[in-house]
């Protein structure tokens, strides 16, 4: 089938929704079908467009069988709430050229991605007009994290953005998430539960699995041997929370010789984590490592720690959880009861509540000091991963749902599944790479001939 995914971040980005976008419209183009994407230039975590990619020009570009449309967006050096609005809409307008283009494609699905729900409109126009389904699949709850951090404090536009959102929600004709917790809240929103659908974030097993060595990165990072290591790798954002890890190495652990801490990601709040770490020994940073790399980093950790702030433990699932299981090291993860994320580590780690030092600390030298209890969560969280988050079963449900929607296989698939053929995560090749025409001509009905003749 056709399906048009469309979404501000992919593939070559490496973490949070631009790294499972691109997996799983790769998984679908293995699979035999005729998959595209239309996307921003890769500018996260790092809030700076990548080498080789200009914000303001529209590009496309293959990549594993998935033709890539490039949209241009404005990226703010020092994001904050009105900077990331202006961002969001900066995309949601630039790229209506290139998604209206699609329209002589005829997509018979379209999919649009949240963060940003800001390009949710143009989705359903597009549907609307081609026919197609439309499917929404929510990575955060942007709108509820925007006033529960902070970043946006108007009680009038609180209410006004979550009557939008809701009104946009019930239109679309799938609403998936990646957590149970995630889709209640959809159906609160207003979705109908025949329409709600879990889509959880998966982890390849087979590409993150515990290493029988010590990790590369202990020599690089000088790092002994018996000394254990608090790993932290991801966005370091407003939602992470880690000046607590920071706090717990400054205020308890600063001593302790047999303990080291690392940082390793890009984000809106690194520079200010760095200064608080500047005079801590037992502090080391690193920036986000290639993919090829991810196994020999997550393996680099005795103690994984997922810190998360409390007001927003229903928004968001972290999708860093997934390797963490997989490298099958121990985890310590900030999260209050009865929260999907305290139900996926309690018994597997160790939970304790968000946003407070002491509890951190307790739960570190507890495991640094019981070998054999961090090894027993290392091997229920791998089992976990194994049997609940293969990208196996995942696409499969997802693929089955797509069939559903259409209203069956089409007949130039026939019989190949993406259960059959799953997309690895550790190669990302990318080829084809070409220039869109000018934003003036991309409108045009012959843009779609045109853009099928450049490679």
């Amino acid at each position: 089938m056709k399906i048009l995914i469309y979404g501000l971040n992919y593939a070559p980005e490496l973490t949070g929704t631009g790294k499972y976008t691109a997996e799983m419209a790769e998984a679908l183009a293995d699979a035999g079908h005729d998959v595209r994407v239309v996307c921003a230039p890769p500018y996260y975590p790092e809030w700076k467009v990548g080498h080789g990619y200009r914000s303001w020009r529209h590009r496309i570009e293959t990549m594993r069988g998935v033709r890539v449309f490039r949209a241009p967006l404005w990226v703010p050096k020092q994001p904050n709430g009105k900077k990331r609005m202006l961002h969001l809409a900066s995309f949601a307008l630039a790229s209506l050229p290139a998604l209206a283009a699609h329209a002589f494609w005829r997509p018979e699905v379209v999919m649009t991605i949240a963060p940003s729900l800001a390009n949710a409109p143009g989705a359903l126009a597009l549907a609307r007009l081609t026919g197609a389904r439309s499917w929404l699949h929510i990575q955060d709850y942007e709108v509820d994290a925007a006033f529960d951090l902070g970043l946006l404090k108007s009680d009038r536009a609180k209410k006004t953005a979550c009557k939008l959102e809701s009104r946009l929600l019930k239109r679309f004709d799938v609403v998936s998430s990646i957590s149970d917790k995630m889709v209640e809240r959809a159906i609160k929103k207003g979705v109908s539960r025949t329409n709600a659908f879990l889509l959880p974030n998966w982890v390849d097993t087979s590409a993150i699995f515990p290493l029988e060595r010590p990790s590369e990165f202990r020599r690089e990072l000088g790092i002994g041997e018996h000394t254990k290591v608090v790993l932290y790798s991801g966005n370091m954002g407003a939602k992470q929370g880690l000046e607590i890890v920071a706090e717990a190495a400054a205020a308890a652990l600063k001593t302790r010789q047999d303990i080291a801490f690392v940082f390793c990601g890009n984000g809106a709040t690194k520079l200010d984590l760095q200064k608080r770490c500047a005079d801590l020994p037992n502090v080391r940073f690193m920036s986000l490592q290639p993919i090829e790399r991810l196994n020999e980093l997550l393996n680099l950790a005795d103690i994984h720690v997922l810190p998360q702030r409390g007001d927003v433990a229903d928004l968001v699932m972290p999708s860093k959880l997934t390797g963490m299981f997989a490298s099958a090291r121990a985890v310590i993860a900030m999260a209050q009861e009865k929260t999907e994320l305290f139900e996926a580590v309690n018994k597997r780690g160790e939970v304790i509540k968000p946003e407070c030092v002491d509890a951190l600390v307790d739960a570190i030298e507890k495991l640094v000091a019981n070998p054999a209890l961090r090894a027993n969560h290392g091997e229920a969280g791998r089992a976990y991963a194994q049997e609940r988050l293969s990208p196996k079963s995942v696409f499969a449900r997802l693929e089955d749902r797509l069939i559903t929607l259409v209203g069956g296989r089409p007949p130039h698939l026939p019989g190949v599944r993406v259960k059959d053929v799953v997309s690895s995560s550790s190669d990302l090749a990318r080829s084809e790479v070409s220039e869109l025409p000018p934003l003036v001509r991309i409108a045009e009905p012959t843009i779609m001939p045109q853009i099928e003749k450049i490679d």
